[in-house]
């Protein structure tokens, strides 16, 4: 299996720090010193479906191939457009797609790792030729925008790759997905009640809640040590890795994680300044944005780890 092209897509619409002080009380310096984002891109008419489409007509347009050719499309989303039908299924519609195997998973901000892994191995169970997968987000329809601690975080964004299967050839060195049980609920969101005439609840909300400070110590506790379990595995010397791409959740994170590791700064590759936490949209994005500006040669060797709600994290490795 190998990665044939790669897309991703931004909604126009820049909300910056400085927009953000007119609806919460916050300020540039305060965002920025916490977290290294800047600005983040927030959908205007758009809803996860559109972003996720046209994020895929890049990707194909990237690998040059066919909408037709995909025999398989999975859509990694904890923010889809309904419950039925997925966000999967509205792409296969959108790309005028007559037939192939199309689901959605949530993942959370690990969905690249988990969706990545998925379809490497349904396409060899399979024997299928191409594989669509797309990461996407609208996290603004779930932010509490009078929450300052939240709603200065995300964006919404999209990633795809078009997944090709060649007899002999992969580029997954490695993949690991796991999920603990988050007994404090560190990143949660709220969903419909069970209401029906034989149990009544009262309605919960949407909004995503966030204690950031656990998830800071889970995140960098679990990222460095799937990264070090990662290369013990598969014998990779960490000095011949050439990049390291993390979940874009945090520069604080990102910061921390790179001291522990002793990964140089140069081969930790981030836009978070730019995006903001796009959740599993966020890697995808980042391998769009180096592979367009030709940081990617054939034969590199590139950590992927992302980490997020569930709890669930996980580390893949990939030579390009």
């Amino acid at each position: 299996m190998r990665i044939l092209g790669t897309g991703c897509y931004l909604p126009k619409n820049i909300l910056s720090n400085d927009d953000l002080q007119k609806l919460v009380d916050t300020s540039d310096e305060w965002i920025s010193t916490r977290t290294g984002i800047k600005n983040r891109h927030i959908a205007k008419g758009e809803n996860t479906s559109d972003l996720a489409t046209k994020a895929a007509r890049t990707a194909l347009e990237n690998a040059r191939i066919k909408a037709e050719d995909i025999q398989l499309i999975v859509v990694t989303t904890a923010t889809p457009d309904a419950f039925v039908p997925g966000v999967a299924h509205k792409v296969l519609k959108n790309l005028g797609i007559s037939q192939a195997m199309a689901f959605d998973i949530n993942a959370a901000c690990t969905g690249f790792i988990y969706g990545m892994d998925i379809v490497n191995s349904l396409m060899k169970a399979h024997q299928f030729k191409y594989a669509l997968v797309i990461w996407a987000e609208v996290l603004s329809k779930m932010v509490d925008w009078n929450d300052r601690n939240t709603c200065v975080l995300f964006g919404d964004g999209a990633g795809a790759v078009v997944l090709e299967n060649i007899q002999g050839e992969n580029q997954i060195m490695y993949a690991s997905c796991t999920a603990i049980p988050d007994v404090d609920e560190a990143l949660s969101s709220g969903g419909l009640a069970v209401n029906n005439p034989f149990n009544t609840e009262e309605q919960d909300h949407f909004f995503l809640n966030m204690k950031g400070q656990d998830v800071f110590k889970f995140a960098v506790s679990k990222v460095c040590e799937s990264v070090s379990v990662a290369l013990a595995k598969t014998g990779v010397d960490a000095q011949d890795v050439d990049y390291y791409v993390l979940h874009q959740a945090n520069g604080r994170i990102l910061d921390y994680v790179a001291k522990k590791l002793q990964v140089p700064e140069e081969k930790i590759y981030s836009n978070i300044a730019n995006t903001g936490n796009t959740s599993a949209a966020s890697i995808p994005i980042v391998l769009d944005v180096m592979n367009l500006r030709g940081k990617l040669k054939k034969g590199m060797k590139v950590v992927l780890t992302g980490f997020g709600a569930g709890l669930t994290y996980g580390t893949m490795i990939i030579e390009w």
